[in-house]
C-alpha cells in the first residue's frame, strides 16, 4: 500500500507532501520554548509538529547515565544534553493541549518501551520512529500492538536492515511510511545521496525525507523527487546549546535560498546506501544493542525473557535477537551487559599480532583510562591512551607499574568548547592552551607508571564552519601556544588534520596542518616532530588532488608517532584495514626503516575485546611480513 492516513490526513502518491517541523529536544527543557516552536511550525502552515518523549534509565545503561565519563566522548557530551533537557510528563501534556488550541497535528517519537505507552495516554493519532530505533525489533513490536500508523526514518542502516524491518512491519500488517535521512548534524550536501530515495520505492509504501542539511534547496529538490513527507528540525536561534540546533531551521534570508539552490548540485548522489563514519558513530551513540535484563551464569540457556534492548549501539543489534534467543551463554553475562559476537558462538581469533611485535616492534592500541586494567592482558609494545575532557579533572585510578612506553591522546575539547591551540581568537588561543597545560601535567604523573619519555599527541585546531584558510598566520598561533607549554619530561606532537573534521556533529572545515609542505615547513622551522594519521592525509589527497606517496615522502623524516587506518572520500576516517582507498601495499614500504610507534587507530578498534585492533594487525601482518 503506498498510503497511510493520520488522522483526516492521507499521504502518499497523489496527495500533498506532509510537512512535519521536528521541534526535537530543541526545547531544551523549557516549555515556554515549545510552545514557540509550535507557534513557528504553526506559521509555516506546516501539517504536524514532532517531538521526542525518552525515559532515559530506559534507553541508555545505568552505568553510563551515572558517569558519561565512562563511554567515548560523544557519549559524555550528548547524555548531559538530554538528562538536562528532559521534559515532565505534566509538560507533555500542556504540549497536546496547546498543538489542539493552534490546530496542528502532534506527533512524537518515542526510543523506549514506556515512553510509548505514555504517548498512548496522550491520544497520539500516529508515531514517528527514529533512526536510531529502525533495528529496534522490540520497540517496533510494541509501537506496531498499538495500531496507529508509522513513519520510520532509515538513517544510520544499510539497505539489508531496512529491508529485514520493512518485511518485520508487513508481516504484522503495520501502516507506515519510510523517510531517507542521513544521519550528520549538519548533513554534508555530497553525502544526501537524496536519490536513495528511488531505491527505497521498491517497498511500495510512501516514502519521504528527513533532512538535517543547512539551508532549504535540498529538501525542495526531495519534494520534486516525489518524497511524500519531509520532515525538517525547527529552532528559535540555531546557536542555541544543544546537539540539534546547528542542523535545524529558522527565517530564512533570499541570500541563503541562492546559496543553497548551489549546493543542491551536491545532495542528488545514486542509489547506494553507504554509512559514513559519522553516521556509524551516531548509530552506536543512537542505536540498540541486545542487553540481558538479568544476570546470566555460563552454560545457562539464553531465553527471550531475558533480552532487551538500550544503547549504545556496540553490541549485538536488535535485529539478530532470533539468532540469539536458545543459545547456550558462553561466559557469565551480568545484568544490563550487552550482548557481543561471541555470545552468538562466533569467535574471530587474531593470528598475527605476536609476529607483527616480534618482527616490528613498537606496535600497540588505543586504550581508555577504563581499559587501562586490560594493558597487562593484552601486553603490546606501546599503549596510546586516549584522555577525555573529564579524566583531566578526576583522580587517576591505581596504576600498575607498565613495561611499555606511553602515548597520550590530548582530548579534541574541553566541556563543549573545541580545543584550538592555532585559533586566531586570543581567548580562545590562551584557554586552549591552559587546558593543555592540565594534560601535559596529568600525562607526567600518567608516565611515572610508564617506561622512557611520554608523546603527548595533540591536535592543532583551526577549524571553523565556513572555511577561512590562513594557515600561516594559524601556524604561528599555534608555535605560540606550544611555546607556552612547558615540554620538560614530555614530547608534543601535534597531528596532520583530515580536511572535514567531525566536532559536535557539525561539518567543519581544517584551515591549517593539513598540507604535507605546510606540515613539513613547519616542523622545519621548530625543529619539531608529528603524529602522522594516514587516514587524515588520505582524506587530504582526496580533497586536494594530491598524491599520498608524494604527501608522506615530504613528511616522513618527521613522524614520531603513527597512526594506521584506512579512509573513503574526505570525511570517512578510522576505516577498518583494506576497506577504504589507501594503498597499503604501495604505502607500507615506505616505512621499512621506521623505527617509531604505531597503532592502528580503528574507530570502536577497542569494541568487544579490542576485535577491530586485532583485525587491524591482522591484515596489516601481509604487508609488513
Amino acid at each position: 500500500m503506498n498510503k497511510i492516513q493520520i488522522g483526516e490526513r492521507w499521504i502518499g502518491d497523489g496527495e500533498p507532501c506532509f510537512i512535519i517541523g521536528e521541534a526535537g529536544i530543541n526545547h531544551n527543557g523549557s516549555l515556554e520554548i515549545a510552545k514557540k516552536l509550535i507557534d513557528v511550525a504553526c506559521e509555516a502552515e506546516a501539517d504536524a509538529v514532532k517531538f521526542q518523549k525518552r525515559d532515559l534509565k530506559h534507553v541508555y545503561q545505568e552505568r553510563l547515565l551515572s558517569n558519561p565519563n565512562l563511554a567515548e566522548q560523544a557519549f559524555q557530551y550528548l547524555i548531559p544534553l538530554l538528562q538536562e533537557f528532559e521534559l515532565s510528563k505534566e509538560d507533555y501534556h500542556k504540549i497536546v493541549e496547546y498543538c489542539q488550541e493552534k490546530g496542528i497535528l502532534f506527533l512524537c517519537s518515542p526510543w523506549d518501551l514506556e515512553s510509548v505507552d505514555f504517548l498512548e495516554s496522550l491520544e497520539i493519532l500516529a508515531y514517528k520512529i527514529a533512526s536510531a530505533d529502525m533495528t529496534n525489533f522490540p520497540l517496533l513490536r510494541h509501537v506496531v500492538s498499538k495500531g496507529k500508523p508509522l513513519i520510520v526514518s532509515t538513517g544510520m542502516s544499510t539497505l539489508e536492515e531496512i529491508r529485514k524491518t520493512v518485511d518485520f512491519l508487513k508481516k504484522r500488517k503495520a501502516e507506515f511510511a519510510l523517510l531517507h535521512c542521513n544521519s550528520t548534524y549538519p548533513a554534508p550536501f555530497e553525502e544526501i545521496n537524496l536519490r536513495f530515495m528511488e531505491t527505497l520505492k521498491q517497498f511500495d509504501v510512501p516514502i519521504g525525507y528527513s533532512g538535517h542539511e543547512r539551508g532549504i534547496a535540498t529538501s525542495i529538490v526531495a519534494g520534486s523527487l516525489g518524497a511524500c513527507i519531509i520532515e525538517r528540525h525547527i529552532t528559535l536561534d540555531r546557536t542555541m546549546v544543544g546537539p540539534d540546533h546547528a542542523a535545524s531551521l529558522e527565517p530564512q534570508g533570499f541570500q541563503k535560498l541562492i546559496r543553497d539552490i548551489r549546493q543542491t548540485a551536491k545532495a542528488m548522489g545514486n542509489t547506494e546506501k553507504h554509512l559514513s563514519r559519522l553516521e556509524i558513530m551516531n548509530r552506536e551513540l543512537l542505536g540498540k544493542s541486545l542487553i540481558a535484563l538479568q544476570d546470566i551464569p555460563k552454560s545457562t540457556r539464553i531465553i527471550e525473557e531475558r533480552v532487551g534492548s538500550k544503547s549504545p549501539g556496540k553490541g549485538i543489534s536488535p535485529q539478530r535477537m532470533d539468532e540469539l534467543i536458545g543459545k547456550i551463554a558462553l561466559r557469565d553475562i551480568k545484568k544490563d551487559e550487552f550482548f557481543v559476537e561471541e555470545d552468538l558462538q562466533i569467535q574471530k581469533e587474531p593470528t598475527a599480532f605476536r609476529a607483527l611485535i616480534k618482527n616490528i616492534g613498537k606496535w600497540g592500541f588505543v586504550f581508555r583510562i577504563s581499559e587501562m586494567q586490560k594493558i597487562q592482558e593484552i601486553d603490546p609494545e606501546i599503549v596510546e591512551l586516549r584522555l577525555s575532557d573529564k579524566d583531566t579533572e578526576e583522580p587517576l585510578p591505581s596504576l600498575d607499574k607498565y613495561r611499555q612506553s606511553l602515548v597520550v591522546h590530548a582530548p579534541e575539547y574541553w566541556y563543549r568548547s573545541l580545543i584550538d591551540l592555532s585559533s586566531l581568537n586570543e581567548e580562545v588561543r590562551n584557554n586552549s592552551v591552559k587546558f593543555m597545560k592540565k594534560v601535559v601535567e596529568k600525562t607526567r604523573r600518567i608516565a611515572q607508571s610508564f617506561e622512557g619519555i611520554p608523546k603527548v599527541v595533540i591536535h592543532p585546531g583551526g577549524m571553523t564552519m565556513e572555511y577561512e584558510g590562513n594557515a600561516s598566520e594559524r601556524n604561528k598561533h599555534l608555535e605560540n601556544s606550544l611555546e607556552q607549554l612547558e615540554e620538560d619530561g614530555v614530547i608534543l606532537l601535534p597531528e596532520n588534520m583530515p580536511p572535514r573534521p567531525w566536532y559536535f556533529g557539525g561539518e567543519y572545515n581544517s584551515n591549517s596542518f593539513i598540507d604535507s609542505e605546510e606540515i613539513r615547513d613547519f616542523c622545519i622551522k621548530n625543529n619539531r616532530k608529528i603524529c602522522f594519521d594516514l587516514s587524515h592525509a588520505q582524506l587530504y589527497c582526496n580533497y586536494s588532488g594530491k598524491k599520498i606517496l608524494a604527501f608522506i615522502q615530504e613528511i616522513l623524516p618527521f613522524i614520531q608517532h603513527l597512526h594506521f587506518a584506512d579512509a573513503q572520500g574526505i570525511r570517512d576516517e578510522g576505516l577498518q584495514i583494506d576497506e577504504g582507498e589507501v594503498d597499503f601495499k604501495v604505502i607500507v614500504p615506505l616505512f621499512k626503516d621506521y623505527r617509531e610507534s604505531i597503532v592502528p587507530e580503528i574507530w570502536r578498534g577497542h569494541q568487544n575485546h579490542f576485535e577491530g585492533y586485532y583485525t587491524a594487525l591482522d591484515r596489516l601482518s601481509k604487508y609488513f611480513l
